[in-house]
């Protein structure tokens, strides 16, 4: 079983940063791909960003291309979402996913298509 935890949320100002963690335990996962997503409140769970096991393909909502970078460092069995860029409609709860390995090294970007939740983490961005 994989458990993961979500780190580094909090409150910001428009325009600032953070770097968000998803530290995995129970098992390793750098051959798990990894999404990020984020539920505002009143709102569905949406797709962020994603990259495979091997951190070769990445793959970004068009709201947050170009501002948001994911990223794993496997040795570490962690996944991370540097934010930047942000902006007051990024405010939600981010969640990290991991889903099981079948062996293809690709992205997903479905809630569905992942097995293992985090409990996520704030992020709030004021004017």
């Amino acid at each position: 079983q994989v458990q993961l935890v979500e780190s580094g949320g909090g409150e910001v100002q428009a325009g600032g940063s953070l770097r968000l963690s998803c530290a995995a335990s129970g098992r390793t996962i750098s051959n798990y791909p990894v999404g990020w997503f984020r539920q505002a409140p009143g709102k569905e769970r949406d797709f962020v960003a994603a990259v495979s096991w091997s951190g070769g393909s990445t793959y970004y909502s068009d709201s947050v291309k170009g501002r948001f970078t994911i990223s794993r460092d496997n040795a570490k069995n962690a996944v991370y979402l540097q934010v930047n860029g942000l902006k007051p409609e990024d405010t939600a709860v981010y969640y990290c996913a991991a889903r099981r390995a079948y062996g293809v090294d690709q992205y997903y970007t479905r809630r569905s298509e992942y097995d293992y939740w985090g409990q996520g983490t704030q992020v709030t961005v004021s004017s």
